[in-house]
């Protein structure tokens, strides 16, 4: 079963490569952390500011890319975790079909906030179901 989530907060360290951004259950109080890169938490930060920048960074060239060849980005979903590694898929409508293309969650999140409004995001119940 897929869960319903929202980002609820971003956690940029400016003394640790390690960034942190929580997800939580759109009807509940389920939280996810997900350690990412400095420069993915800083493009999701960005936007949910809504700072943009002068010239098209690599998430704004990867929605630009899809939107180009008629494809949709529906959501994204993470569907697994693995040695301590999440998986996520970014689905993409293109005519009737629905494609779905791997992704780190970090990038799949930092393309759902380029949206207004920002793209659905759900996690697998038994990803969430793995989280202490």
């Amino acid at each position: 079963m897929l869960v319903p989530m929202e980002l609820a907060r971003i956690m940029i360290s400016e003394v640790s490569d390690q960034q942190v951004i929580y997800l939580r259950a759109v009807d509940g109080e389920r939280m996810l952390p997900i350690l990412i890169g400095l420069f993915e938490a800083t493009s999701i930060d960005r936007r949910v500011k809504k700072e943009y920048p002068q010239r098209p960074l690599t998430h704004d060239l990867l929605k630009a890319t899809v939107e180009a060849l008629g494809g949709e980005i529906e959501s994204i979903v993470i569907n697994d975790l693995r040695e301590h590694t999440y998986f996520a898929k970014l689905r993409i409508r293109q005519g009737g079909n629905l494609v779905e293309v791997d992704s780190r969650p970090s990038d799949a999140v930092a393309l759902a906030v380029h949206y207004e409004p920002h793209l659905p995001i759900y996690v697998d119940s038994g990803v969430l179901d793995q989280v202490p």
